[in-house]
């Protein structure tokens, strides 16, 4: 930069001005741009230019993760249980912000299966198959009409982190831009009960997601799907017309039946499947047959009518427009590996990656330029 003509007007520095020293980007990276929130407010502006254009268009969103290997070597991750933090020489700032975060949140979840003592907020995961490394997760969420990044947000490789983190995108869009999705599109892991319940309850918004759903039996036994439910009378009914109900008799104190996993029991009555001639296809190795029915199951209810439709096979169409920026971010932007490290350095190199993603849409879609006359 010293001796670069280019880069010094870049940086409005005459031929005179003294150069700063290298390590002045990486404090002001960890410092005051980090802390200004800069990189979200330039992706946000980009964004806005985006939505000026007629670029986006607010009725169908999709939303995925894509997993990105941390800057932390596979050698250097021990047993979650088996490290102590007030070790001098595990001081880093990647180390400290994890330490900083437990205290903050108070987390309960159980330790991890192995940790990185160079990056301890990646994630162990082997999910794209093959040997498992230390890992973040970058989320998206896209306007289906020109696949325009909506948002993006960093988390640790793990499903349960990339599902919670489609909430914090929609909200942050709605509360940002005041803009709220007709259907939101996703694969099966964002299928679950509580995100379905969120998409129709809370936000009115259809799931264009396939149900999360364990109940079908791969033998030839009956399954959840052959029972009749009735909302009025609170039960199922079997295919020899037997009710069963979450509870056989009547209590003096109101009980609510729902599980810790929220979801509610149904059983069927022993005499009634002691002399059923289904016995053998429906219970065989129980003396009464039993279904699990969540209590969002109204939610889950609303996706699978919609995966009948065919606007479902159109928006399954649109899913593959967020695959493909994941494609262009790996393959022609080369982010296969973090260079940052910690979740404040995956959310930086997440963000800017987003923000150049949407820059290249508009390049590659408005018009440069007044047209050429005569």
């Amino acid at each position: 930069m010293h001796l670069n003509l280019a880069y010094r007007w870049f940086c409005r520095l005459g031929l005179e001005d003294e150069v700063p020293n290298h390590s002045t980007f990486s404090k002001n990276r960890h410092g005051r741009f980090r802390d200004s929130d800069l990189f979200r407010w330039l992706f946000n502006e980009v964004l806005r230019r985006c939505m000026a254009a007629g670029l986006v268009k607010g009725e169908g969103f999709a939303v995925d993760a894509s997993i990105i290997k941390a800057d932390a070597s596979r050698q250097r991750g021990v047993a979650g249980d088996e490290v102590d933090w007030n070790d001098p020489k595990l001081s880093s700032r990647a180390v400290r912000e994890y330490l900083e975060a437990l205290d903050e949140e108070a987390l309960a979840e159980a330790l991890p299966k192995k940790i990185s003592l160079t990056d301890p907020q990646s994630r162990w995961t082997a999910a794209p198959g093959g040997p498992a490394f230390f890992a973040y997760s970058t989320n998206y969420l896209i306007d289906t009409e020109h696949g325009v990044i909506m948002d993006v947000e960093a988390t640790p490789a793990h499903r349960t982190a990339e599902v919670d983190s489609t909430r914090t995108m929609v909200e942050r869009v709605e509360a940002q831009f005041d803009l709220t999705p007709e259907r939101l599109i996703g694969d099966t892991a964002y299928g679950t009960a509580p995100m379905l319940a969120w998409m129709v309850e809370e936000k009115d918004i259809e799931p264009h997601v396939p149900v999360w759903d364990k109940t079908e039996r791969k033998d030839d036994s009956l399954s959840s799907n052959d029972f009749h439910w009735s909302q009025d009378a609170n039960e199922y009914r079997c295919p020899a017309g037997k009710p069963l109900r979450s509870e056989w008799r009547a209590f003096t104190q109101q009980r609510s039946r729902v599980t810790k996993a929220k979801t509610v029991i149904y059983r069927s009555s022993q005499t009634d499947c002691a002399t059923c001639p289904l016995k053998a296809k429906c219970c065989p190795n129980t003396p009464n047959r039993k279904i699990v029915r969540s209590i969002h199951e109204a939610a889950r209810d609303v996706a699978r009518r919609i995966a009948k439709t065919p606007e479902y096979l159109v928006s399954r169409c649109e899913r593959k427009k967020v695959e493909m920026l994941f494609a262009h971010l790996k393959r022609i932007m080369k982010l296969d590996r973090l260079r940052l490290r910690g979740l404040t350095g995956a959310t930086d190199e997440f963000t800017l990656a987003a923000m150049v993603q949407n820059l290249r849409r508009m390049a590659k879609l408005l018009p440069q330029g007044p047209p050429l006359t005569g």
